[in-house]
């Protein structure tokens, strides 16, 4: 099945509320080799103004892979798992992810472009909090490949 071309334009709901707990910061900070004291330490944190924790920047794929899963497993996409190779991440941030925020994703899909047997898809994720304060911005690119590739 080719990548549908309809799928550009389309956005997709936010996502169910993901929790950001201090173990999860400390966890993803330890896997991604960050380690200002910030991630682990929450009297650190503070004392440089954060609230809690601080996450490490990329910390919001995780709330954006969660909104483009919905985008990968609609069935009227097109796009075979299997063949997907993730080309690039960007992040835009409006302010950072701390412990106890409550965050959902709204994914919408920017671009898609033929390429040869495959396609190219581009989407960006508006990542926010619960009540609607904007975190972050995330644009991801995937090169799905045709059958033949």
């Amino acid at each position: 099945m080719a990548i549908n071309p309809e799928l550009q334009g389309k956005t997709y709901p936010a996502t169910e509320p993901y929790s950001v707990g201090r173990e999860k910061i400390r966890e993803f900070a330890r896997a991604v080799k960050a380690t200002h004291s910030s991630h682990f330490d929450v009297d650190a944190a503070r004392a440089l103004g954060y609230t809690d924790l601080v996450a490490p920047p990329t910390f919001a794929i995780i709330v954006a892979q969660r909104a483009e899963a919905l985008m990968v497993e609609d069935p009227t996409s097109g796009i075979d798992f299997s063949r997907v190779v993730h080309a690039d991440e960007r992040f835009t941030h409006h302010r950072p992810i701390v412990a106890g925020d409550e965050l959902v994703a709204t994914l919408t899909v920017d671009a898609v472009r033929a390429m040869g047997g495959g396609a190219f898809v581009t989407s960006r994720a508006e990542i926010e909090t619960v009540s609607g304060e904007k975190v972050a911005t995330t644009l991801s690119s995937l090169l799905v490949r045709g059958e033949d590739q």
